[in-house]
């Protein structure tokens, strides 16, 4: 579980429901990363709340600093703050593993391409 999650809100007031749901979908994605970056990600997240004209809607952000320099960003706008979440955690997901490929040099592409090459 991600231990270091910074919560704030913009024009929003955020309410312990949603931060321990946060905490609860954003702290499980842990178990995507690479083993040696684990302990020291930092993750922050932005909730912005905006009036249009249809309704209030919702900017949710969410930034991972992974050690070494890298950080993984997802933005996605919604009416609902908890469903708000959930879409960013599903971008979230798919960005960490393409991250684990790049790093991790057993899964690369290559090495899965010269598996299935005829050598002479």
């Amino acid at each position: 579980m991600i231990e270091k999650i910074e919560i704030t809100g913009s024009n929003y007031k955020v309410e312990e429901t949603f931060k321990k749901y946060a905490t609860k979908r954003i702290g499980k994605l842990d178990r995507y990363l690479p083993r040696a970056t684990k302990k020291d990600v930092v993750v922050k997240i932005m909730v912005t709340s905006t009036e249009r004209a249809h309704g209030e809607k919702f900017e949710i952000s969410v930034a991972m600093d992974i050690p070494g320099g890298k950080v993984i960003a997802a933005k996605d706008e919604c009416s609902n703050v908890f469903a708000g979440i959930d879409l960013v955690e599903a971008k979230l997901t798919g960005q960490i593993r393409r991250f684990k490929l790049e790093q991790t040099p057993h899964m690369q592409k290559k090495s899965f391409r010269n598996l299935f090459i005829k050598r002479k």
